[in-house]
Order: C-alpha cells, then sequence, then structure tokens
C-alpha cells in the first residue's frame, strides 16, 4: 500500500491509500478520487509515504482498492490503519447516518433520481454494487463508498 498526499485543483490537500501508482491513476482518471473538502475530482499526487505491506494476499480475491482501505484490504496487505484515521472514519459515518436518508439496496436508483431531479434533493446513503458505483459515476452521478470498519464485521 502507498499513501499518497492528495491536492485537488482548489488547493485542499488530503491522504488516500492505494494499492500502488496505478491504482491512483486510475481511480484519478476515472473521477473515483474527490476532495473532502468541495468535492472536486480533479486531483493530482503531492507527496508520498509508502506503507509496508505483506507478501500474501488473499488467493481469488480481486477487487480495486479504495482511497481508504476495508478491513478486508487491511488484512489482505497487512497493514494498520492509524488509530486517529479509524476516528476519523467512525465521524464521517456518523455525520452521514444523522444527516442523511438510508434508502438501502434502492441507493443506486434513488441517487439518480436525485441527480435527474425526478426526486426531492436530500443526502442519501445505502447499499450499492461496485458495478452499481461504476455505472453511477460514469453517468456523472456523485457518490462516495462509506468506509468498511472493524465493528461492522462483528
Amino acid at each position: 500500500m502507498i499513501k499518497y498526499s492528495v491536492q485537488c485543483k482548489k488547493g485542499h490537500t488530503f491522504d488516500g491509500w492505494f494499492a500502488n501508482s496505478t491504482a491512483f491513476d486510475t481511480q484519478s482518471k476515472r473521477g473515483l478520487i474527490s476532495c473532502p473538502d468541495c468535492g472536486s475530482t480533479k486531483v493530482t499526487k503531492a507527496l508520498m509515504a509508502p506503507a509496508v505491506s505483506s507478501s500474501t494476499r488473499r488467493k481469488g480475491k480481486s477487487q480495486e482498492p479504495a482511497a481508504v482501505p476495508s478491513e478486508t484490504a487491511r488484512q489482505s496487505y497487512g497493514m494498520q490503519v492509524p488509530p486517529e484515521l479509524m476516528d476519523l472514519m467512525r465521524k464521517v459515518r456518523d455525520e452521514v447516518k444523522k444527516n442523511a436518508e438510508y434508502v438501502g439496496p434502492r441507493f443506486a436508483e434513488e441517487a439518480r433520481k436525485i441527480h435527474h431531479e425526478e426526486a426531492p434533493e436530500r443526502g442519501i446513503y445505502g447499499e450499492a454494487t461496485v458495478d452499481e458505483v461504476k455505472a453511477l459515476h460514469e453517468d456523472g452521478v456523485p457518490c462516495v463508498p462509506l468506509p468498511v470498519l472493524p465493528e461492522d464485521r462483528n
């Protein structure tokens, strides 16, 4: 895993974890990385700090790494997420749950309706498959995955 300091076109900086530089480039080109301050998807790498990863990976598990690694990715790459980052991820999730409507497995459908002004504009969260999220991004519908936390696996 590599930790990049990322900067948006407005000058905001934030950190992201990626499997390698190719993963960053791929996600950046597809508009999958967005600034947490302004939402801009025009981002570039700043300084990088490589993370030590284990030499073993789970066999048969091919998934595109997220900017913030999931519990599965953390286990696969043998990395530890700093406690401060875990606390920040919990705060983000708490804020989303407090201020947005849960729409369950209808997330992709409802996000499209809001984007096309066929439903009232509001914050929503729910479940979507990787393919649904990719399709939303390709269609210009903004969405960001919530981090999977260790307590979600219990």
